[in-house]
């Protein structure tokens, strides 16, 4: 498996553990950053994990309200 963004992967794997805020081309997530893989990320909201294609973020950073 090759990763899209070698450098998005390395970010976010600093932000497991985490409340991010992440935005896709039509939506904006925020939840824990559980997991990070090659092709996607896993961010927990309401205790439901949502898978997050690489290729899909334009943008991740740090939440700044707990949720």
């Amino acid at each position: 498996m090759q990763m899209s963004n070698p450098y998005l992967f390395e970010t976010a794997r600093g932000l497991i553990g985490q409340d991010i805020v992440v935005q896709t081309g039509n939506h904006i997530q925020q939840g824990l950053l559980t997991a990070v893989l090659p092709d996607h990320i896993v961010v927990e909201i309401c205790q439901t994990p949502f898978f997050i294609r690489m290729d899909e973020i334009v943008w991740i950073t740090l939440s700044r309200v707990h949720t």
